[in-house]
């Protein structure tokens, strides 16, 4: 299966002290081309000071589908053991079509703890988190499926992790798009292990859309000979400084065919 490359932004809402900063940094994304809006859903600054000004993830994305026209939007990613698994099924539904179709449903098995003890949540063990996140899983496709209005499209569900023996079995059971931290050595060997748990499940390895941070200009052709397609940018307030997003949407246009619109 033969996909553009795409270059996604995650906006990350931290030390933003008011929400206009981060409305601004959508409006400035969209207007340079990029072709997916990410935030992310932490409820602390990660970087920075740690008790920073901060906002909640999906609350936001349901501003960005409406402040948007042409990108997909979504988070990178949505913590598996924040909300009840229905729940945010209809939250994506939702979003889906306040969107008009537009939303990534990103999702992992979470792992910042200070997320999990200052919210209440059980942060449990690497172990209970990714059998959580597959319950969720199945619990999220079948409200999908169950929901009056149904989803105006099958919403693209991404996975982040890398896990050899859970994580990357999930990703074939459920995504259509993996989303990891791998660095190029380890790529291909990654690639390999998620091929196999495709083989085995019966999955066409070949629709699961490869992403992974931006490398950087200089290197992201080698991620691309890896089967990597999406690239995404990270961005922290408050000036959200859009300089080497605007490089990676250069890049994207010197390699690629023809313009993008969506996941091929």
């Amino acid at each position: 299966m033969s996909r553009p490359v795409r270059i996604g932004v995650q906006l990350q809402p931290q030390h933003a002290p008011e929400y206009g900063l981060i409305r601004d940094a959508v409006l400035r994304s969209e207007d340079a081309g990029v072709d997916i809006v990410f935030n992310w859903d932490h409820f602390f600054p990660l970087t920075g000071d740690p008790d920073g000004a901060h906002f909640e993830c999906w609350t936001m994305l349901g501003a960005f589908a409406e402040q948007t026209e042409r990108v997909e939007i979504g988070a990178l990613v949505t913590g598996g053991g924040y909300r009840n698994p229905d729940l945010l099924a209809d939250m994506a539904r939702t979003v889906d079509h306040i969107s008009g179709g537009r939303l990534i449903l990103g999702i992992g098995a979470g792992w910042f703890q200070k997320d999990y003890d200052q919210y209440g949540y059980d942060f449990g063990t690497p172990g209970s988190r990714l059998a959580l996140l597959k319950e969720n899983l199945t619990r999220i496709t079948a409200r999908l499926r169950k929901l009056n209005p149904r989803p105006t499209r099958d919403i693209p569900i991404l996975i982040g992790g890398g896990g050899e023996k859970k994580t990357l079995r999930l990703v074939a059971q459920y995504a259509d798009m993996w989303h990891t931290f791998a660095d190029l050595d380890l790529l291909a060997h990654k690639n390999q292990v998620l091929a196999d748990h495709c083989a085995a499940v019966g999955t066409d390895q070949a629709r699961i859309e490869r992403s992974v941070q931006w490398p950087g200009a200089a290197r992201a052709q080698s991620f691309v000979d890896a089967g990597v397609t999406t690239f995404t940018v990270g961005v922290s307030g408050p000036d959200y400084d859009l300089g080497e997003l605007e490089t990676a949407i250069r890049w994207r246009d010197e390699v690629n065919p023809e313009p993008v619109s969506g996941i091929a």
